[in-house]
């Protein structure tokens, strides 16, 4: 308990302080106008309430983050602990923030569109054809992922689940944001957060009763833990897992979130 109560602490002082030093960067201020209220067109650009697009981000960035980081830690062991915390601050905050940013003071563009507006049109068909590759193969996993988990609360057959979860991927995608992702998901990522806060303060209650004893990261437990370390290394597995995440993160909604708030 004492490892995850320094991890909290951490990710908090993370977004303070580390947060503060790369804002400095891009030169925020709240006089600036985002592409969704300069090019407002109801489509493609549309203001949403700012608590509406935190949920929303909120549910995009951690939706099955909880899944794969439980799944790492139960894999890896505690050392986990180092790629989660160090990870979300160093490489994913800071990747989601500056992706986010260039964006926002580039009109909204995508994330092929940036690098050929400064690489070159080489180079974005390159993005293109990279980002389809892994947009497809995390799109799977957005829709694999939620069916099963569905599929064993309900006791449906997953191929149902799996089809309703396509349609409405397909449906959510195709709209405007304000149509179906703006109403529906600040109500799942309300459910989120109540249920990682009454996960949280059980856990907190569990260990210091004395009912639930959570591994450590020392000295003896800094080590790969997997039960077929052999073939399954901490680094690069641990790393490219986060590598992966960030990417798929900025490419399917960047525009959907820094391109409606104010840039402050």
């Amino acid at each position: 308990m004492t490892t995850f109560l320094i991890a909290i602490v951490l990710l908090v002082g993370g977004y303070f302080v580390y947060g503060k030093l790369i804002e400095r960067y891009f030169g925020i201020s709240v006089k600036n106008v985002t592409p969704a209220c300069r090019m407002a067109d109801g489509v493609d650009y549309h203001p949403l309430k700012p608590w509406r697009i935190f949920v929303i981000q909120f549910l995009n960035i951690a939706g099955l983050g909880p899944i794969f980081g439980a799944i790492l830690g139960a894999f890896y062991g505690p050392v986990a602990y180092i790629w989660i915390v160090l990870g979300c601050i160093f490489m994913g905050a800071t990747h989601d923030y500056f992706s986010g940013m260039l964006s926002l003071r580039n009109d909204g563009m995508s994330l092929p569109d940036i690098v050929g507006k400064y690489l070159g049109s080489g180079m974005r068909k390159v993005m293109v054809v990279f980002s389809a590759f892994l947009l497809m193969a995390v799109g799977v996993s957005f829709m694999n992922g939620p069916s099963d988990l569905l599929a064993t609360l309900t006791g449906w057959n997953m191929h149902i689940w799996l089809s309703i979860v396509f349609v409405y991927y397909i449906i959510a995608t195709l709209l405007p944001i304000d149509k179906i992702i703006g109403k529906i998901y600040p109500f799942m990522g309300g459910v989120l957060l109540f249920m990682a806060a009454g996960i949280f303060f059980a856990m907190l209650y569990k260990a210091f009763a004395g009912d639930i004893s959570m591994v450590e990261l020392n000295s003896e437990t800094f080590r790969n833990m997997h039960s077929a370390s052999a073939t399954n290394y901490i680094f690069p597995t641990l790393f490219y897992s986060y590598f992966v995440w960030c990417y798929f993160r900025f490419s399917c909604h960047a525009v959907a979130y820094d391109g409606t708030l104010h840039d402050k």
